[in-house]
């Protein structure tokens, strides 16, 4: 009995598998992971080791399951009462709580295994990174600025890339991670403007929820300006110049339109803004940062 019910788990596992990854939308690791690849080259002054490179892959790979995997857990009676979320894997049932846990043990595991194989500051300061990513799950319960929190769990992938190549925490390194707490800020603040009244109703809170679409919008306009003046700020950097100058008014460019194409009074195009935008900045700044490395 024993035997064939583990057969059955060991034939079911690809399937529930499939379910999480898609849950924890793993296609959204394209907003921290180019920043990751950003921080390492610089760091590097051209190409990284290969092996560092990779183990920077697994450790971004892990951290990123690990925290979502969590979130999922903590947020799934929240997700039960929102209509945007109801149908994630644990609310609606697909894949169970004790599935989930097992998927987040083994990620962070994963990730504490990759900081280890960095050098000794990265596994020193991997359950420094781990408080932060899963403790964002909670922010909403008690501030309305858990999209700052948000920001700087993200911010330790391009500090984190920068401690696995030096080992040590530069100005540099906080200097662009500050540009994508900034960054991060201005495009979760826009995406919560869909949620007002669902964490209203469930006394969850945000800057839309306490200040109102309007004014929300308006202050991720000007955090996004704050992501511009840091990233401006790294031309000081010697492996810098022009192409990455290039990058940056491209960004602004984005992130311009990104603002075009949401309004107090029409959220129906928040999904492109989020998703398809902000996915494009991070990978186009990527390749110009890259491009510039190696052309030095």
């Amino acid at each position: 009995m024993r035997e064939e019910k583990f057969l059955e788990l060991c034939m079911d596992f690809p399937g529930k598998l499939k379910i999480i990854f898609s849950d924890i939308k793993i296609q959204h690791t394209v907003f921290a992971l180019p920043f990751a690849m950003m921080s390492a080259f610089i760091a590097a002054e051209g190409l990284p080791e290969w092996e560092t490179l990779l183990w920077i892959l697994v450790a971004m790979f892990g951290a990123r399951n690990a925290a979502m995997a969590f979130n999922r857990m903590a947020d799934m009676q929240i997700d039960r009462l929102n209509p945007r979320t109801r149908n994630r894997a644990l609310p609606s049932g697909k894949v169970t709580f004790r599935q989930y846990w097992g998927f987040l043990v083994a990620s962070t595991a994963l990730f504490v295994l990759a900081a280890y194989m960095l050098n000794r500051l990265a596994f020193y300061l991997s359950p420094v990174a781990l408080v932060i990513v899963f403790g964002y799950s909670f922010a909403k319960r008690f501030t309305p600025y858990s999209h700052l929190w948000l920001g700087i769990a993200i911010s330790i992938a391009p500090v984190g890339a920068w401690v696995a190549v030096r080992e040590e925490i530069s100005l540099v390194s906080l200097v662009l991670g500050a540009a994508v707490v900034f960054w991060l800020v201005g495009f979760d603040i826009i995406y919560s403007c869909m949620d007002v009244e669902s964490d209203s109703k469930n006394k969850l809170y945000s800057i839309p929820q306490r200040f109102g679409v309007e004014r929300a919008l308006q202050l991720a306009f000007l955090s996004h300006g704050a992501m511009l003046l840091f990233l401006l700020g790294l031309l000081f950097v010697p492996v810098l110049g022009w192409l990455y100058l290039a990058g940056v008014v491209l960004v602004a460019g984005l992130l311009g339109y990104e603002h075009s194409l949401v309004r107090p009074n029409d959220l129906s195009r928040v999904s492109i803004a989020f998703f398809n935008i902000n996915g494009g900045i991070s990978v186009l700044l990527m390749l110009f940062v890259i491009a510039d490395c190696l052309w030095v």
